[in-house]
């Protein structure tokens, strides 16, 4: 049996954008799309028959509200819905165990209200072991026409190229052979500090030339997977900078920005990477967070 693409939902416009997200992810890998709602997100002791019996009406409310967002969107999504219990994070990673991806909406940390915003997206991010993407309200990218062809926006994946990660660019190649538009991969490199550098390093040549010689290394990366999909068109970009500012200028527009994220080899401590957590919260575009070992 396919694993599902499944899709955190509560209620907030940024689950109801997730569910909408989700359905076109679901149709287009040929999976089924589940609804997932946590309730009694924040266990409490002695909660009374009343208040359990209102969440789950507020949990029947918000999936019926998915439901019709989802198949609004997308009308031969096969769906089916589930109500599991919290706390919220343990619940939601335990779904992403059997997910093909996880979608959950995202708000950012400015604003509090709701279940998938925050901290509880975020801790699901540090701990997942599988693909989550998160995804704004009202990113147009969220709302793509189901036969939008030429004229689909890039997908944008961040490549370092001391350390290429496979499942980082299978997923990014795999997103773009899928909407049939083209891949950007791009590589951000900073200036050395020429106080630390070791004779013949890359540094001690020209800007140009150190641009060139990164390109180079990221043309070298890319190439088997290059062969192995053939059909994807793909852009090769080094720039000069920060990483983070880097990949959420070139994610502005784009279809969908794809990151990777290092577990940790210390469960106690989960958090992303600098990088991630920058991009995460500055990228206008669904986010895709890739783990890797």
């Amino acid at each position: 049996m396919l694993s599902p693409v499944v899709v955190g939902v509560d209620g907030s416009a940024e689950s109801l954008a997730a569910a909408e997200w989700a359905a076109g992810e679901a149709v287009r890998r040929g999976r089924p799309l589940r609804l997932l709602h946590v309730r009694n997100w924040h266990p409490r002791q002695g909660e009374s028959a009343a208040a359990l019996a209102a969440e789950r009406r507020l949990a029947r409310r918000a999936l019926r509200a998915a439901e019709d967002r989802a198949r609004a969107a997308r009308p031969g999504v096969r769906l089916d819905e589930e109500q599991v219990e919290g706390p919220a994070t343990a619940a939601l990673l335990r779904a992403a165990a059997d997910a093909e991806p996880l979608v959950l909406g995202w708000r950012g940390l400015g604003r509090v209200t709701g279940l998938l915003v925050g901290s509880v997206a975020l801790g699901v991010v540090a701990k997942a072991t599988g693909p989550v993407v998160l995804v704004r309200a009202g990113d147009p990218a969220a709302e793509a026409p189901e036969d939008a062809g030429t004229g689909r926006r890039d997908v944008v994946v961040g490549v370092d190229v001391t350390e290429p990660c496979d499942e980082v660019l299978e997923f990014a190649f795999e997103a773009a052979r899928r909407r049939h538009t083209r891949l950007r991969a791009l590589h951000a490199w900073r200036t050395p500090d020429p106080f630390t550098l070791g004779p013949g390093e890359i540094g001690l040549v020209s800007a140009p030339d150190r641009a060139g010689e990164w390109l180079r290394f990221l043309t070298a990366v890319l190439q088997v997977w290059r062969d192995k999909y053939p059909d994807v068109e793909v852009l090769e970009t080094v720039v000069e900078g920060r990483p983070a500012g880097a990949l959420a200028k070139a994610a502005s527009g784009a279809e969908l920005l794809v990151v990777g994220h290092r577990l940790t080899d210390r469960p106690t401590l989960p958090r992303t990477g600098p990088v991630t957590h920058a991009v995460i919260q500055r990228s206008g575009c669904p986010v895709a967070v890739v783990p890797h070992g």
